[in-house]
């Protein structure tokens, strides 16, 4: 069974949110086949890891995402394909599945279900359907999801949002800490994530 950690949203309690993180994944290239294919049995948003900052800025394009959902507005053909379209800072349906949707190099994934009707949505149906499908190492999550963010790329993920600034944004003095073998400012990433969650709220309007 792969490890799925449940998230409830406080506005949105009815429509769970079933997540899962993988890593070391070698079978990109058959669930973006599945995806194209539009197979109903892979109705997942994958995203590829390394795009995702945090928890955060992944909620709350759930959110968005359910809000659209439950009021008719959805830009795309599926609700999971919404939640990919509405990473990315601009309009560009594809563009947003390139940039963070699942690719045939993707080897660390997220894997996001929607709990909504009529299928029949569990956190044990979503574990053992992705045990089956996804060739990877199933990496825990925890209650703050944390690990979301793990394998964030924030070099990419600065210039995508457009945030590159030569790093002018690194503030004098700002205690740094070791996040993945480098050195980053802990201030930088939060001012980071309230850019993207903004961005991607104006986006959403």
């Amino acid at each position: 069974m792969a490890l799925v950690r449940t998230f409830r949203l406080p506005h949105l309690e009815d429509y769970p949110v079933q997540v899962a993180l993988f890593k070391n994944v070698t079978n990109a290239t058959f669930l973006r086949s599945q995806l194209l294919a539009a197979n109903p049995d892979f109705d997942y948003a994958f995203l590829d890891a390394t795009m995702i900052l945090s928890p955060l800025p992944l909620l709350l394009t759930t959110s968005l995402t359910l809000q659209a959902y439950l009021s008719s507005t959805l830009r795309t053909r599926t609700p999971h394909s919404e939640l990919v379209f509405r990473l990315h800072p601009n309009n560009n349906i594809g563009e947003s599945y390139r940039k963070f949707g699942i690719s045939d190099t993707t080897t660390h994934l997220i894997a996001i279900k929607l709990s909504l009707p009529p299928t029949e949505v569990t956190n044990e149906s979503v574990s053992k359907h992705l045990a089956e499908v996804v060739e990877g190492e199933s990496v825990p999550i925890g209650d703050e999801g944390e690990e979301l963010g793990l394998w964030a790329d924030v070099a990419k993920i600065r210039k995508i949002y457009k945030l590159n600034d030569g790093g002018k944004g690194r503030a004098k003095g700002k205690r740094e800490v070791a996040v993945n073998g480098g050195a980053r400012v802990r201030d930088e990433k939060k001012e980071m994530e309230s850019v993207i969650m903004g961005i991607m709220v104006l986006k959403g309007t």
